[in-house]
């Protein structure tokens, strides 16, 4: 068992990709959070009705059925890493905290949950010709968005926290009020807006807004 995996802990919190393949090896469930904005996308769209199916960055694919695919580098490649773990994976976004834990807590059946922010990636070129990306940029929406996560988890009773997923759940409880104006000022939110995308960011930032649990099942983000 490695240092990494955070053991002895009910609630754990690791960034990206990395953090995906640490935490796998000791939780039951792990929870995607990419606030700007593939969760939000995601919850959304189920609450339209719609199903996502989330495809890795730079790797199109053709439509599944009746689920619309949806491509990002943070979020939807995390999802699917985290599915190719065997565990069961949701999506959460401050909108849908409280709903995604309290499912959480019932996939887990008393068994650690896992809390991935996704954060950003530095060289990331969107268009109509994605180009690749670079190193992890932990995010402001990212980290406030997995706090939420992790403070919900702790009402509901999931136990205790790591020290990682501490700090993140302090952070959401200090940014109070804020909450808000520091996303939408943050330079993930600021870039948003400035490509015409504020009315998605107000949506972003609307926390519990939603009850909405979105689960990965057989590469489908569902109600279900």
């Amino acid at each position: 068992m490695s240092v990494f995996e955070q053991p002895g802990h009910d609630v754990r919190l690791e960034w990206g990709a990395e953090g995906v393949a640490a935490l796998a090896p000791g939780c039951a469930v792990l929870v995607v959070v990419d606030v700007l904005s593939f969760s939000t996308r995601v919850d959304l769209a189920l609450a339209r009705g719609e199903r996502i199916r989330p495809v890795r960055w730079l790797s199109p694919e053709p439509a599944c059925g009746d689920a619309m695919p949806l491509s990002s580098p943070n979020g939807a490649t995390l999802s699917m890493a985290a599915s190719d773990t065997g565990l069961e994976v949701l999506a959460a976004c401050l909108r849908n905290a409280r709903a995604v834990a309290r499912r959480a807590v019932a996939l887990a059946a008393g068994k650690p949950v896992g809390v991935v922010p996704c954060g950003e990636r530095w060289g990331v070129v969107l268009g109509p010709e994605p180009g690749s990306t670079g190193p992890l940029r932990p995010c402001v929406e990212d980290h406030l968005g997995a706090g939420a996560m992790v403070a919900a988890l702790l009402e509901l009773g999931a136990g205790s926290p790591s020290p990682e997923a501490t700090l993140a759940e302090l952070t959401w409880r200090s940014a109070g009020a804020e909450v808000a104006a520091l996303v939408t000022g943050s330079a993930s939110g600021r870039e948003l807006v400035e490509h015409g995308r504020a009315e998605f960011v107000a949506h972003a930032v609307a926390a519990d807004a939603s009850t909405v649990a979105p689960r990965l099942v057989n590469g489908v983000y569902d109600r279900g």
